[in-house]
């Protein structure tokens, strides 16, 4: 039987910290591969001299993504090239969706070998629902537009997924906390690896856990989607009308406010020009 790989793109998902997590189809592929696209190449040397391989590699990541990318895609017509991340699932917050983009428009073949992926395996940690669920990566460092960022998020009812650095765990959670109220929390970090952990709680809770002990690792945090909001009354609805209408027209305060407390359009359109 030929074991070479027909040229192409390999996207191949790499263990998140056990290194017996690599299936054996992506130890075939990274075994054969004409060429391995990396973050970094002594990350994945070790790797590959888990399953006794030794391949060519080339630095590929957010600083010269730009200038290797046609590169790639030109040995790809004629090469197998295999794209990997440091761990985990490549194009998972990551900027290789280019690459694919790209290769795609050149109409070469891409395949993916599935694996792991730190926030798949941290919402089956959590004990959190999971039928409708968002990913947004990493929020801002800056307070600003960290808190703008949470803001979007609050408005998906459903579970939601970030990732995080142990010496800002704390302060995120802080901001979660202020930015989505009393939710249920799940903190997991060093997944697959000896020192796994998953703490569960409400967000307040975690903030005051993680700020007298800031961890290490690599962390997801997982957020519990909303409960079922009160009914905004009318005293709330006016209040919120009269601040929108300060700043917008009648029918534009009426659609913020109708999308914000929940409420038909066409009710605060009314109570709003009864207020006017």
């Amino acid at each position: 039987m030929d074991d070479a790989l027909q040229p192409g793109l390999y996207i191949v998902a790499t263990p998140i910290g056990n290194l017996s997590d690599l299936s054996p189809r992506a130890a075939f592929v990274l075994a054969r591969a004409d060429l391995i696209a990396v973050e970094d190449s002594r990350v994945t040397a070790t790797l590959l001299r888990h399953i006794g391989a030794k391949r060519p590699m080339i630095a590929y990541h957010d600083h010269n993504a730009d200038r290797v990318r046609p590169g790639l895609i030109e040995r790809m017509a004629r090469e197998a090239v295999a794209l990997v991340s440091d761990a985990g699932t490549p194009l998972i917050s990551d900027p290789g969706y280019k690459l694919v983009r790209d290769a795609r428009a050149a109409r070469i073949a891409v395949t993916t070998i599935p694996g792991p992926s730190a926030v798949i395996a941290a919402l089956t940690l959590a004990g959190l629902p999971t039928d409708r669920f968002a990913f947004f990566g990493f929020l801002p460092a800056k307070a600003g537009a960290k808190a703008a960022a949470i803001a979007e998020a609050a408005t998906f009812r459903g579970t939601l997924a970030f990732y995080e650095s142990g010496p800002r765990l704390a302060a995120t959670l802080a901001a979660l906390r202020d930015g989505l109220g009393a939710r249920e929390a799940a903190v997991a970090r060093e997944i697959s690896k000896r020192f796994e952990e998953t703490v569960t709680g409400t967000l307040a809770e975690l903030a005051v856990r993680y700020a007298e002990s800031p961890p290490k690792g690599e962390i997801v945090i997982i957020v519990g989607p909303p409960g079922e909001a009160a009914a905004a009354g009318e005293e709330e609805i006016d209040a919120a009308l009269r601040e929108a209408m300060a700043r917008l027209s009648a029918s534009r305060a009426a659609a913020e406010v109708a999308q914000r407390l929940g409420i038909p359009r066409r009710a605060a359109y009314e109570r709003a020009q009864q207020l006017k």
